[in-house]
């Protein structure tokens, strides 16, 4: 008998070992084809909630959004170019806001404590914008980061190393290609994007240096839209990204590499800003969405209805969740480093509500109806072990009478519907028109944890 467990052992570690070799053999080419096959680290897909962050010298005036300088100088919008007339002296510039942008009440662990308390699991940091300014020191971005003007900080670094040492959340970096007023950029667009010096000087060796400095688990690239990924060289920096970077093996990437690559190629889907297809998608993707309406960076001119409600919230993340998708939900700072109150109270209630029904969530997949057939304010996730699939029914509205038609799901003699959050199960029969009719019992509303969104669990299903 010890004979035969030894072998069983050694020929296990074999198979195993050969599985790593394999793995950790396998080469990606500098092409879509075989970027796309490698497999999405299963992390990502497992975290379902995730909060950026949009910081940065657009901060400081914090009027009209976090394109202030494009619509200022670019565009020329009337409410930009008035605003500055009337609260600037006549020769500033936009590079002057940047000595404004101070930070000093950015505290990096009151930050981890904030996003902890959300219940997310990753979370994606504006480390520079389209308007250029590294929120660390860049070796390629002389005295136009935050070391050299301004918060004369590293931004990313404090983040970093307060999120990993006081959180279990995955770290990530957004990183825009282009720069509005770049002169090289400018160069390179007028010849037709025929040159590519901004590309070799700036943006990729910009990407390499965050990657090595700071290994962030998420690289979520923006400002590609004005050409293709030629121009950007980002197959050959997703290659090396896969295949010698340290962080290989568990970084996850979008698809903004190019104006014809949105929405087609990369680690996940995102496509456009609050892209929810409402339906199951074949590739993994993501709702990256603001939480004020109107702008990802803070204004200071927002109103209370500007900001999305907690159930309104609630409702993208189970719409979201229920078709396969992982929700980013933005935040933007005072350009002195504060959290606005009212984005701490939303993520402090979305983590209470996570706390209740996080199950329905974290680590969920789609079931085979995300949407129910009758009641349509309810949306569905399951929970697969083995052959036991538990089923989950998120209910954006309490029922009045407190009787739940769920039109999907197919009972057997054995099936069980509780409510996360509540203690027992709840009485049900068949419904004549098809599925099950939930009788909730006469529970005050307020005694349950959360008041935004409901969640039944419905278990031992017919499959």
């Amino acid at each position: 008998m010890e004979k035969t467990i030894t072998l069983s052992v050694v020929l296990t570690f074999v198979v195993v070992f050969n599985n790593i070799l394999y793995v950790s053999c396998v080469k990606y080419e500098p092409n879509w084809e075989s970027l796309d096959s490698r497999p999405l680290p299963s992390w990502y897909d497992e975290a379902k909630i995730g909060i950026f962050i949009t910081w940065g010298v657009f901060s400081v005036p914090s009027f009209g959004t976090e394109w202030f300088w494009w619509t200022w100088k670019e565009a020329k919008n009337p409410a930009t170019v008035d605003f500055m007339k009337k609260n600037y002296r006549p020769d500033f510039t936009y590079p002057d806001f940047a000595s404004q942008f101070s930070a000093e009440f950015f505290n990096a662990n009151e930050w981890a404590e904030i996003l902890k308390s959300s219940g997310a699991k990753y979370v994606v940091l504006v480390s520079k914008h389209c308007e250029g300014f590294p929120l660390w020191p860049s070796n390629y971005s002389w005295n136009w980061n935050s070391m050299d003007v301004g918060p004369k900080r590293d931004i990313v670094g404090e983040l970093a190393k307060a999120v990993r040492s006081k959180t279990d959340i995955h770290f990530g970096m957004y990183h825009s290609l282009l720069e509005w007023f770049n002169p090289l950029y400018i160069q390179d667009r007028e010849n037709g994007f025929k040159t590519q010096d901004f590309v070799r000087t700036k943006t990729m060796p910009e990407l390499y240096e965050m990657v090595n400095r700071y290994q962030p688990d998420i690289i979520w690239s923006d400002g590609d839209w004005t050409t293709t990924d030629v121009y950007w060289n980002a197959t050959n920096f997703l290659a090396w990204l896969y295949n010698e970077s340290p962080v290989k093996d568990k970084v996850c990437v979008n698809d903004r590499w190019g104006s014809n690559i949105r929405c087609k190629h990369g680690g996940f889907l995102n496509c456009n800003d609050k892209y929810n297809p409402g339906v199951l998608n074949k590739k993994k993707w993501e709702n990256c969405m603001e939480m004020d309406r109107y702008s990802w960076g803070y204004r200071r001119n927002a109103r209370l209805a500007d900001y999305f409600s907690m159930h309104e919230l609630l409702s993208e993340v189970a719409e979201t969740v229920s078709t396969g998708g992982n929700i980013l939900i933005n935040i933007g700072p005072t350009k002195d480093g504060m959290i606005i109150p009212i984005y701490q109270e939303r993520l402090k209630q979305l983590g209470e509500w996570l706390g209740v029904n996080g199950e329905a969530i974290y680590g969920s997949k789609p079931w085979s109806h995300q949407n129910d057939t009758i009641t349509k304010y309810i949306w569905y996730t399951s929970q697969i072990a083995g052959s036991d699939v538990t089923v989950y029914a998120i209910l954006l509205f309490w029922p009045a009478d407190n009787t739940v038609i769920l039109g999907a799901p197919l009972s057997s003699s054995s099936t069980i519907v509780s409510m996360l959050g509540y203690d027992g199960n709840f009485d049900w029969k068949p419904n004549p028109g098809g599925g099950i009719e939930v009788t909730i019992p006469p529970i005050t509303i307020n005694k349950l944890p959360c008041n935004d969104a409901w969640v039944l669990k419905l278990e031992n299903l017919q499959n």
